[in-house]
């Protein structure tokens, strides 16, 4: 059995794209990727998923709290669910939000020190590291309400796939750029539609039968 953990943000636990502030709403278990995701790979494959709303890379958000911080978590994710074979990384677009202040290659480097951290983890078989499908997150859309949050992350968006390729290639991770795949909702300018879970669902199960076989 292949044991496959989705580290990431709203975008992998699911959320709805949002009408309001307070709307939290979620797809169901076979709507969101990474159920698409284990729809599509079948039997042999076990998918844990660990998507947090507002999950940074390593930031404590000062508006909606430290454990927010995907660093703060990740360790300890890494061992409770150990033994691990593969991990699929998708966060950064919290890091575009106006209160970091932050560049697409500061998001980069941050998202580096998370693929380190998992390359020392030992969380996979024999204490060996986990093979990781690092997954840039597709440009922001038209934000609407977010506009002000997300204020001036959508051209750091848009930069995000070419930043995150060479932090891949230096830690051995395979990479998908999920820009080329879908797109973010107009709805609310962050999250996916039902249709581009499963585009992006399927595209990770053809990355994961690679990096499984």
């Amino acid at each position: 059995m292949t044991t496959v953990l989705c580290f990431g943000d709203s975008n992998t636990h699911g959320s709805i794209p949002m009408r309001h502030r307070d709307d939290v709403r979620r797809f169901g278990p076979d709507e969101r990727w990474p159920g698409v995701m284990r729809k599509a790979l079948g039997t042999g494959f076990t998918v844990i998923e660990e998507g947090l709303p507002g999950r940074t890379t390593l930031h404590d958000d000062p508006i909606e709290g430290v454990y927010k911080n995907g660093l703060r978590y990740l360790r300890a994710c890494l061992e409770s669910h150990r033994p691990i074979d593969i991990m699929t990384l998708m966060l950064g677009t919290n890091d575009l939000k106006s209160r970091f202040a932050v560049q697409p290659l500061d998001i980069a480097e941050s998202i580096g020190i998370l693929l380190e951290t998992i390359a020392t983890s030992g969380a996979a078989p024999d204490y060996k590291a986990p093979r990781v499908l690092l997954i840039a997150p597709p440009p922001l859309a038209r934000l609407s309400f977010l506009g002000d949050m997300f204020h001036g992350g959508t051209e750091k968006s848009q930069r995000l796939g070419a930043a995150y390729r060479p932090q891949a290639e230096k830690y051995g991770a395979a990479f998908l750029d999920a820009g080329t795949i879908i797109r973010t909702s107009d709805t609310d300018g962050v999250h996916f539609e039902a249709s581009e879970h499963m585009k992006l669902g399927e595209a990770v199960a053809g990355a994961i039968r690679a990096l499984a076989s």
